[in-house]
């Protein structure tokens, strides 16, 4: 049984944070229309990606377990969501987390999530509408440049977290690659770690497992 939650595929059109916050840098560097889902389907599923993604190892570094509570925010077609799935069991529970609903039903819509533990979440721009105080994970991939105001969206995803709970961006190194948008869409690693680290949040490990992307692992603040 799969309900109704969203990660963050986010806008349409293209623009520049610095041109519409005056140079605030905390916008989204490209939006996009995700409505054309078999066009998303075909780059976001290619069974190519595996190699360069490597989702089994990406788990494995984060540590998910049988029970946790997650969510994969930017879920797009569920790519990660249903390995997710999988990897916290019967006990758990996944939040697919996105603004396109066409990427929900298509969630919502997959043969190889077959445990109840799915939950679509259809998100707005600026609230991912996470429960509150519930997560161990919070999982955004390729999906942080997409996000509006990100300072303020790192206040709302600290109270979905748990005390030990973490946050883990991976996104696109700068320049040309294979795969990926284009370079000038991009965030460099330097900038999401001084976005957090403004936020009060600490850069607890990285990882280079993951030729193309960054592989950060934040932990929040603490809250009095």
């Amino acid at each position: 049984m799969i309900k109704a939650l969203v990660l963050l595929a986010l806008l349409p059109g293209l623009a520049l944070a610095q041109d519409r916050h005056g140079g605030s840098g905390h916008d989204a560097t490209v939006r996009h229309d995700f409505d054309d889902i078999e066009k998303y389907v075909e780059r976001f599923e290619n069974p190519e990606r595996d190699t360069w993604q490597k989702p089994v190892a990406v788990l494995d570094i984060l540590g998910v377990a049988e029970g946790e509570h997650v969510a994969d925010l930017g879920a797009g077609t569920g790519y990660f969501t249903s390995r997710l799935s999988v990897a916290v069991g019967r006990t758990g529970q996944v939040y697919a987390v996105d603004i396109a609903p066409a990427m929900l039903e298509y969630i919502q819509q997959r043969d190889d999530i077959t445990l109840p533990n799915v939950e679509t979440i259809l998100a707005d721009p600026d609230d991912p509408k996470l429960p509150e105080g519930e997560l161990e994970l919070v999982l955004v991939v390729n999906t942080w440049h997409h996000i509006d105001d990100r300072l303020n969206y790192l206040k709302r995803l600290r109270g979905s977290l748990l005390k030990s709970g973490r946050v883990a961006v991976i996104d696109f190194r700068e320049g040309e690659l294979p795969v990926g948008p284009p370079a000038g869409t991009k965030l460099s690693r330097e900038a999401v770690i001084a976005e957090f680290e403004k936020g009060g949040w600490t850069l607890g490990s990285e990882s280079v497992v993951l030729q193309y992307q960054y592989f950060l692992i934040f932990h929040p603040p603490k809250q009095n």
